[in-house]
């Protein structure tokens, strides 16, 4: 017996006891928002709550699969298990089943699997590969363009799949590269971008322009040493003035109508109340009904199986995206509360976890993993409360699906591998 398989069983259990807790709640909230009379079986496959059951018991399976590989094995085929995920993502397209408008499922007989949630491990193998192997420094252009094309090449590949929601996950990688070195003014840079877009679709070009060249100009005048030019400060606004034009311009010619819609009913842009009752019911339905679900939860919630709304199926596939909404409503404050700690638990942990690693490799890996899990965790919550404009992703471990449980279980528990073979990597 090797020292590696020695020390296999140290793993994190942490990590694992937070894993269990979402997993075990969310199929709790699974059933109950999934459940159409008397529960004969735990395991009728003719329910949502039933197929689960199943994706559980494999999910089990899986990890033991996982676990069972020496640490190293994990690095030394990042690569190749990039380019498969990738070949199954363009594969999509010609052997792809349509689902919901996106091109983005294989067809397995009644079952089907979505390659895009085993290709977010897959990415976060190889931007942890390239950046070990080469000891990337983020400082350096060429690098920094090689990095973003392992993330931009799979991201663009779900984009045309008609999945705008899981190619936002990968926006999550630039976190891993921040931690890595990337200097700071891409994070500003992506943060102004935002505030511009939502000043420009919100207020205008003309107020967008007066308040960018308050804040470029009001910043040049007041500060110590000038580091930036006047000339240098002109350009900067004018680039601010031309993309909040062209963010107009995308909003209105390049932009599918539903998701218009979705953005217009998040900033309140429409003021017509006749098209903007026409609005609500065909895309905000879904969202309403999750807030009043919310809502009416209260502190404690209704109890387990007790949510009107949730059991009277007003929520349209509650069960998924929406699954949140079955929390609060059932399980009131004390419920949300117990998920958001558990995540934010989650989250923190592999982060404690990765800055102990001894390679780089592991670190940037468990920063991929608390990455893609804080997006997906925070816009789905934040959808799913109305904060931020409904976008179709799933909360790890919590919504239904085989494919989401999977690609996030392996996603962790490679990482539960690599940190348990920490003591190896002196």
């Amino acid at each position: 017996m090797n020292r590696e398989s020695h020390r296999g069983f140290k793993f994190d259990w942490v990590i694992i006891a937070l894993f269990l807790l979402l997993v075990a709640f969310g199929w709790l909230n699974i059933m109950s928002a999934s459940h159409v009379g008397d529960i004969e079986s735990y395991f009728d496959m003719s329910q949502p709550y039933g197929k689960h059951t199943v994706f559980i018991g494999l999910t089990f399976v899986i990890i033991v699969f996982i676990l069972s590989f020496e640490a190293k094995f994990y690095e030394r085929f990042a690569s190749i298990i990039y380019i498969v995920a990738m070949l199954a993502l363009i594969g999509l397209f010609i052997f792809g089943k349509d689902v919901n408008g996106a091109r983005s499922w294989y067809g397995i007989g009644s079952m089907t699997l979505q390659p895009s949630e085993f290709a977010k491990f897959a990415t976060a193998l190889a931007v942890a590969k390239y950046m070990s192997d080469l000891q990337t420094d983020m400082n350096t252009l060429k690098h920094q363009l090689r990095a973003v094309a392992i993330i931009i090449f799979p991201a663009l590949l779900i984009l045309l799949q008609n999945d705008a929601g899981s190619t936002l996950v990968y926006a999550s990688f630039f976190f891993v590269f921040y931690r890595e070195g990337l200097q700071q003014i891409y994070l500003a840079i992506a943060l102004s971008t935002i505030i511009l877009a939502v000043l420009a679709l919100k207020f205008g070009i003309i107020i967008t322009a007066i308040i960018a060249t308050l804040v470029i100009f009001g910043f040049y005048f007041f500060q110590k040493k000038k580091r930036v030019s006047i000339i240098q400060s002109v350009v900067i606004l004018l680039i601010c003035i031309s993309f909040s034009s062209g963010i107009k311009l995308f909003y209105e010619h390049v932009l599918k109508p539903h998701q218009q819609n979705r953005i217009s009913l998040w900033l309140r842009l429409e003021k017509d109340p006749v098209k903007l009752e026409s609005m609500k019911k065909a895309e905000a339905y879904n969202l309403i009904q999750s807030e009043k679900a919310i809502s009416s939860g209260g502190f404690t919630g209704k109890g387990f199986m007790e949510g009107t709304r949730t059991t009277g199926k007003f929520v349209p596939e509650q069960h998924t995206d929406y699954i949140f909404s079955t929390v609060g409503e059932e399980w009131g404050f004390l419920g949300t509360s117990f998920v958001v700690i558990l995540f934010v638990a989650l989250i923190i942990r592999i982060l404690f976890l990765a800055e102990a690693q001894k390679s780089q490799f592991s670190r940037v890996y468990g920063y991929a993993v608390a990455s893609i899990l804080f997006i997906h965790f925070t816009i789905n919550i934040g959808m799913v409360m109305g904060l931020i404009p409904t976008v179709g992703i799933p909360l790890p471990f919590f919504s239904y699906g085989g494919s989401g449980l999977w690609g996030f279980t392996i996603l962790l528990f490679i990482f539960v591998k690599l940190d348990s073979n920490k003591i190896n990597e002196w």
